[in-house]
């Protein structure tokens, strides 16, 4: 095994028991406890009556999150992710820096650790069934780290294994980060979390089964084989466990990368990857809801996209999916009141938020009715309405007493477009929306 690694690696064992991982929370929240007592004697020596937010979302309070969630990884970190991605700018402003942060930042498991976790898995020759195993990930993430490695007949896999403890962790981690919701205010304590909480915590458990996924993949492989535009990697059953997948390596620039790349080609990649959603969501029953950017690449000489990551693979209900159907219909027929009422009907909208905040959401509608039905391609580089419903966003969720939680697989489902159009947006991408919705209606 080829041990070295670059000067500037961030390598961190993970804690790997329950009471180790325990004990990291713990820590976290005694650091977290003398922040609070620190600022607040400051601030009472100041004259100031600081409310207990205040004090909990100080900067060093957000480093000491930060870095900690980092070091646990697994679920802590996959919540604060996904949190950061679905609902950052309804989140206090201090509680989006922590969960931002934590997009970027991963530690990496030492050589010692990654070879134990390997004998537990393969047995202690595994090493005989390489040619070549790069002991430096090419990435890392919140469930797990990716090494590239060579066959002896030359092939080239990547090798994704499971940081250890993590599975066992989900649920008090988990439960561990709604707490960390509730304490800083960012939710009504009248607000019934429990059924999101335990639809989270299966997921999860899902994401960590690394045989489910290898399934999942091989599954999104046959749908896609022979298409130009998708390459899917191929898993290899023999190497594959529940904490290990190994499959194909597939070269790819990073789809971020097309920022810099022609208008065509960014229009095309974003044309590709919306109707890929649509397909899912009204051909195949089944989507990978996990818009990461990082679970896609583009080969710019075939003009292709490369799918990566279906641990959160799931099929779509149905009645998911005929809502959605009705929304666009009445969006694209311009039909206001049908596409209020397709909103609450399908759960998008609270009935609650409707009767209390009736002109608002009519103004929220007609903003998306207006932009839906402009002709030509959709321009996901001019975002101006996208503040402005923000703000009216903003305005309606003040009234904490609305707060609504949609159907959980509506709130997968979404979580894919949203970070679909997210990524358009970040690619300045032109899409003509409206002709590749039709064929559905």
């Amino acid at each position: 095994m080829d041990e070295t690694d670059p000067p500037k690696a961030r390598h961190r064992p993970v804690p790997s028991t329950r009471t180790a991982r325990l004990g990291a929370f713990g820590r976290l929240a005694g650091g977290v406890a003398g922040g609070i007592l620190g600022e607040g004697a400051r601030r009472l020596a100041r004259g100031e009556r600081p409310r207990m937010r205040d004090l909990l979302l100080t900067p060093g309070n957000i480093g000491r999150v930060t870095e900690r969630l980092s070091h646990l990884r697994g679920a802590a970190m996959k919540m604060g992710q996904m949190i950061s991605m679905d609902a950052g700018e309804l989140l206090p402003p201090e509680l989006s820096a922590i969960l931002a942060q934590l997009r970027s930042q991963a530690h990496r498991m030492p050589p010692q650790q990654l070879r134990k976790v390997l004998d537990a898995e393969w047995g202690p020759d595994w090493r005989t069934r390489f040619q070549r195993f790069n002991a430096t990930p090419i990435a890392a993430a919140s469930i797990g780290q990716v090494h590239r490695a060579t066959l002896p007949d030359g092939r080239e896999l990547a090798i994704k294994v499971q940081y250890p403890g993590v599975r066992e962790s989900i649920d008090s981690d988990v439960d561990n980060v709604a707490t960390l919701l509730r304490v800083s205010g960012a939710l009504p304590r009248e607000l019934d979390l429990a059924p999101l909480l335990e639809e989270a915590k299966r997921q999860l458990h899902e994401e960590a089964d690394y045989e489910r996924e290898a399934a999942q993949m091989t599954r999104y492989a046959d749908l896609l084989e022979g298409e130009a535009d998708y390459l899917v990697p191929r898993p290899h059953a023999d190497l594959t466990t529940a904490r290990v997948l190994a499959m194909d390596f597939v070269e790819g620039r990073p789809i971020e990368a097309l920022a810099d790349a022609p208008q065509d080609q960014r229009d095309t990649a974003m044309r590709d990857l919306m109707v890929l959603v649509l397909r899912e969501m009204f051909e195949f029953g089944v989507m990978q809801t996990d818009p990461n950017f990082a679970n896609y690449r583009f080969q710019p000489e075939e003009r292709r996209l490369v799918l990566l990551d279906f641990g959160a693979t799931r099929d779509v209900d149905p009645a998911t999916a005929e809502g959605y159907r009705s929304l666009l219909a009445t969006g694209l027929a311009e039909d206001h009141d049908a596409v209020r009422e397709a909103a609450v009907e399908s759960g998008f909208l609270g009935a609650a938020a409707v009767e209390r905040h009736r002109a608002l959401v009519e103004r929220m509608i007609d903003i998306v009715v207006t932009e839906m039905n402009r002709p030509g391609p959709f321009d996901f580089g001019d975002r101006g309405f996208v503040e402005i419903l923000r703000q009216q966003g903003l305005e309606m969720a003040a009234d904490r007493t609305t707060w609504h939680i949609p159907p959980i697989d509506t709130l997968f489902v979404q979580r894919k477009i949203s970070g679909t159009a997210l990524l358009a947006a970040r690619l300045k991408a032109r899409v003509d929306v409206r002709a590749l919705v039709r064929p559905y209606l």
